[in-house]
């Protein structure tokens, strides 16, 4: 998620939370409800807090004891989270310092899982700041033990992902949103650049003394201006010199292909290996919705919405995630972080969208606002989640702690996600350490 242009309202508009949002309900009433079971500690983004503003989770599935999996999340400049299924904190990594006085902090961004490379499990983590992936070795014994699992184990000689100077990587246009995922030719991360349309793969490779490193395989830029119906042509409204950027995306490693969300496009779809042509599988509602910018008062104009968006993701399009089910079937989850909403589409086929649902508050936990990342998981994790776990970031936690602005990550049992839309509950057609 990144900050957008102030927006002088229209009819067809609104504001909510600092999102430019279309005029639909912030929390429609059609839309049906889970509720977390299980809230981590809220994490603060000002200087007592560490800076901490949590974005996306990911899941680590223990080899013998599933009941002592991980939930691994990052915050920003407050570095890296791992917590167990009680959602209790057990590590936090810092992120690394900035390496001049001038230059910028780390800052992490987004993380995924990758099971044995190189004989061990990975918690891959982009980092924004210094413009590089990182790589965090999960030990099994010490999560069994509930001692602090992670332990650094990048190249420090790590390539800028997109920049070749630190002078560039300060100006930002760096690692963004991240997807990890394996083949029979090796093991790849696909990068975003923050700012633009531009995604990379990078393949994994091992280093001198077992770290781990990567090399650029290659690079794509996606559209950032579309030809509507009629044949005029529509950007998204950002601030100038910005384009709209990716940053939640999934790979379903068994058809090689990738799921990019475009945040105020819409959802691509496309070869993971980043060749062919991206197809854009659905749009948010606002696409197409003409937007003029005015430098004066740092805010953009919106007209009438001429109806050429989607009818399910209120941008910003955000977390993907894939449910997998036996026989190459399952769920892909989307979250539309301007209404609070996720988005159920059929993995297989043509991507059929099933439904919607919000993570609402219940048990004595508030629900999950304008959501970032997201994981969801099919295989059973000890008797809290024998059914299956989503987590999902909360992007907005309460209840407030006066001014501080706080988030955190909720979690919700998958089978109360099933029963909203009559979706399977399958604990033995998949596993991610297969």
């Amino acid at each position: 998620m990144r900050p957008l242009p102030r927006l002088a309202l229209t009819s067809a508009t609104a504001l909510v939370c600092g999102l430019t949002v279309l005029a639909v309900p912030v929390r429609a009433a059609d839309v049906p409800a889970v509720h977390p079971v299980a809230e981590t500690p809220a994490l603060f983004d000002d200087e007592a807090g560490g800076n901490a503003n949590g974005d996306d989770p990911a899941i680590w599935v223990h080899p013998a004891d599933p009941a002592r999996s991980l939930v691994i999340a990052t915050a920003k400049e407050g570095g890296l989270y791992a917590y167990d299924l009680s959602a209790s904190r057990v590590q936090h990594v810092p992120a690394p310092a900035a390496p001049a006085a001038d230059d910028e902090p780390g800052r992490f961004n987004n993380v995924d899982v990758v099971y044995g490379f190189g004989g061990r499990d990975l918690a891959v983590v982009s980092d924004r700041g210094r413009d590089h992936v990182r790589f965090y070795a999960v030990d099994a014994r010490r999560a069994a033990a509930g001692r602090a699992p992670l332990a650094d184990v990048t190249d420090p000689a790590v390539p800028f992902v997109f920049n070749a100077t630190q002078r560039q990587v300060n100006e930002a246009e760096t690692a963004y949103g991240l997807a990890a995922w394996k083949d029979a030719t090796g093991t790849y991360v696909l990068v975003s650049r923050r700012h633009t349309t531009t995604v990379a793969l990078l393949r994994l490779k091992t280093t001198a003394g077992g770290r781990v490193g990567y090399d650029k395989v290659r690079q794509i830029d996606l559209p950032s201006s579309f030809t509507l119906p009629g044949g005029a042509s529509w950007s998204p409204c950002l601030e100038p010199g910005e384009l709209p950027q990716v940053e939640g995306m999934v790979v379903d490693a068994d058809r090689d292909v990738l799921y990019a969300a475009q945040e105020t496009v819409g959802i691509w779809r496309m070869r993971a290996d980043l060749t062919g042509a991206p197809v854009l599988m659905d749009r948010v509602r606002g696409y197409g919705v003409p937007g003029t910018y005015d430098a004066a008062t740092e805010e953009c104009t919106y007209g009438e919405d001429p109806g050429f968006g989607g009818e399910h993701l209120t941008a910003d399009a955000e977390g993907l995630t894939i449910y997998h089910r036996a026989g190459g079937k399952g769920y892909l989850l989307a979250s539309g972080q301007g209404d609070s909403t996720f988005s159920v589409y059929r993995r297989e086929g043509s991507n059929a969208h099933l439904g919607r649902f919000r993570v609402g508050a219940g048990g004595g936990l508030d629900g999950a606002e304008h959501s970032d990342g997201a994981m969801v998981l099919n295989a059973p994790l000890g008797r809290g989640f024998g059914k299956g776990l989503l987590v999902v970031h909360d992007g907005q936690e309460t209840p407030a702690d006066g001014e501080r602005e706080s988030t955190g990550f909720k979690f919700v049992r998958w089978e109360a996600v099933a029963r909203l839309h009559g979706l399977a509950v399958d604990t033995r057609g998949w596993h991610p350490r297969r």
